[in-house]
């Protein structure tokens, strides 16, 4: 059988990969799209931040109609419905999963369903249920993401310890939970699970939740954790477990204390690790580093020419939203001049705990590390109307500025929404916008984007709603 001929073949359909299979079609050039799931959408769509999202918004619901009491407004204790909630949540996987697939079409980009594997630096096999399919190429971009760690000792074979993909499924409601792990995944699904019945129990080895995020940010996550989990034990370490019937022996390390403890179960949410693997890569010139993501400059090219590599293969922030930045670069530099470059872009990032937590551009910590001065204005949500009425005062505004220019370096937001909130800190990083700025733009009021424009307003002492030292000339 003849090869089938490609401009670009991209593999892997996920936020990264199919932005670059778009985009080379949106410039006119012959593409395919190989993804060996049945579902278009990668890891993001089907097994990470949209079921996550889908699950902590129904969890959502089931804490705002217990805070209503308060309010006055009381509702019964909530009957949860399995399967009717995973039945909601993958309806929005087929929506989207279908939405890709007709943009595709629209675009005329071919879609072929099976796993990629080079037989040489032009040449790509798909193997499918219907056979061996050979694609020849001029370029390749390889967008094939990553996948949750489980490490050897944590691989039991058990169901009842999971990672994040199986826990996802909400496979029930178990009476306890033990995360391994305080970075996001885990308190983003530890919070889904407490919300829905399950008592909580967090191991993490670091001296805090969520590592590299700003502790100002952090402090209100753990305040809600600590109420809603059952435990939140850091600077401990899981040491063994093992199945005990129905259930999941731990143990583990906490203050010189050994711990034998039984769960119901277990998810280790302990990082990821690129899916660069069984690729064929040892077929090309294709070069990884020691942890397995592939090399790349700053074209995203890889040590052979006509590869290209982005999103979370490519190693750096695993961020949807920086995988899609990544396939415009590689995309323009295939199809256009060979001009675009992955420079230091401006990348937000947000943790949709309770409360969210979102930043972008510089963090006080980093500043710190890297001897960068830098002035502080912060914005206390207790002094926000809105915030109020939505009964979420634990939140706060944070800039980070330039002490001579009042240039905005850094926005750190935590609070009700902060992911929705943290564009316009990442359009004033990266427009280099300056203090002035922002306190000079009318905000639309009663909203919880005037604690941006505030937080400038304080740095000058005239914010309206806090009062605030004057700045010295």
């Amino acid at each position: 059988m003849e090869p089938i001929q490609a401009d670009i073949v991209v593999i892997g359909a996920g936020p990264g990969g199919y932005a670059a299979a778009f985009y080379a079609a949106d410039l006119g050039r012959k593409v395919i799209l190989v993804e060996r799931d049945p579902r278009l959408g990668g890891v993001c769509m089907n097994r990470g931040c949209i079921p996550s999202k889908a699950l902590l918004n129904a969890a959502h619901a089931i804490q705002v109609a217990k805070e209503s009491e308060r309010r006055g407004i009381s509702f019964g204790a909530p009957n949860i419905q399995l399967d009717r909630l995973r039945t909601w949540k993958d309806g929005i996987l087929e929506r989207l999963g279908g939405g890709i697939a007709s943009l595709a079409k629209m675009r005329g980009v071919t879609v072929m369903h099976g796993r990629g594997h080079f037989e040489d630096s032009q040449t790509l096999r798909v193997e499918s249920e219907q056979g061996n399919q050979f694609l020849r190429f001029q370029k390749a971009i390889i967008a094939v993401g990553s996948r949750p760690a489980l490490p050897r000792a944590f691989d039991l074979g058990n169901p009842r310890v999971m990672t994040s993909t199986e826990a996802l499924e909400i496979p029930d409601i178990p009476e306890s939970l033990l995360v391994i792990g305080g970075g996001y995944i885990g308190m983003e699904l530890g919070t889904v699970y407490a919300t829905l019945g399950s008592k909580v129990t967090v191991i993490e080895a670091m001296e805090g939740i969520l590592a590299g995020a700003d502790p100002d940010l952090v402090r209100p996550v753990a305040l809600y954790a600590k109420k809603a989990f059952r435990e939140v034990r850091l600077q401990a370490r899981v040491s063994k477990i093992s199945s005990a019937g129905k259930q999941i022996r731990v143990v583990s390390e906490h203050e010189g204390r050994t711990l034998e403890e039984l769960y119901d179960r277990v998810l280790v949410s302990v990082g990821r690790v690129p899916n660069g693997q069984d690729l064929g890569l040892e077929n090309t010139r294709v070069a990884r580093d020691e942890k397995g993501f592939i090399q790349v400059d700053e074209r995203m090219v890889t040590t052979d020419p006509n590869i290209l590599a982005i999103g979370d293969i490519a190693g750096g922030i695993m961020l949807a939203h920086k995988a899609a930045k990544e396939a415009r670069v590689a995309v323009e530099n295939l199809a256009g001049e060979g001009t675009a470059v992955n420079r230091n872009y401006v990348v937000p990032a947000v943790v949709f705990t309770d409360p969210e937590v979102a930043w972008v551009g510089l963090t006080e910590q980093e500043a710190r590390q890297k001897g960068i001065a830098v002035e502080v204005a912060k914005f206390p949500w207790g002094a926000s109307g809105r915030a109020l009425t939505y009964d979420r005062v634990d939140g706060l505004t944070k800039l980070l500025l330039e002490p001579e220019t009042h240039r905005v370096l850094g926005v750190g937001i935590v609070g009700h929404g902060a992911g929705e909130l943290i564009g316009e800190g990442a359009v004033a990083v990266e427009m280099g916008a300056t203090a002035e700025d922002l306190a000079a733009i009318v905000h639309p009021h009663p909203t919880l984007s005037e604690t941006l424009m505030e937080s400038a307003e304080a740095f000058f002492g005239h914010a309206t709603h806090v009062f605030a030292k004057k700045k010295p000339a």
